[in-house]
């Protein structure tokens, strides 16, 4: 049996996972970090993307996609603590498309740095929904 450590996936919303795992890869803004049970305590703020889990005695990962927020590693837990977050099962690519076009286009209609600012955080959100959704489909094909 392998090594697992608990991990908890939490939004503002929801307890979105828990369970044990074998390994998580997340998408820490300075880079994808993985980890493994028994990895230095560390907490890390995570932007937009993929977050893959390894569950224990499972041949596939589970895929969460995150909107951003803080990961933090203790010697038993790892917690994710998710700004949005959507299982990948859950993702609909059309409606990321859309969501993403209508970023795009209130970007060029900002009026302020505000406004621009705004659109252009929901476009880079949509943009790595879409990458997930897209990464999703490349494992279920192999």
């Amino acid at each position: 049996m392998a090594m697992t450590i608990h991990v908890d996936v939490v939004s503002a919303e929801e307890s979105i996972f828990s369970g044990e795992a074998e390994f998580v890869a997340a998408p820490a803004k300075m880079g994808e970090v993985g980890i493994y049970p028994r990895h230095t305590p560390m907490i890390t703020p995570i932007k937009a993307g993929a977050l893959r889990i390894k569950v224990a005695d499972e041949a596939e990962e589970q895929l969460i996609f995150i909107s951003g927020g803080v990961l933090e590693v203790q010697p038993g837990v790892i917690t994710v603590l998710a700004d949005t977050a959507i299982r990948g099962h859950d993702l609909d690519e059309a409606k990321a498309n859309e969501a993403k076009a209508a970023a795009e286009e209130a970007m060029k209609n900002a009026k302020s740095e505000i406004d621009f600012a705004k659109a252009e955080s929901e476009f880079a959100a949509m943009a790595a929904q879409i990458a997930a959704i897209q990464k999703l489909r490349k494992m279920k094909q192999h």
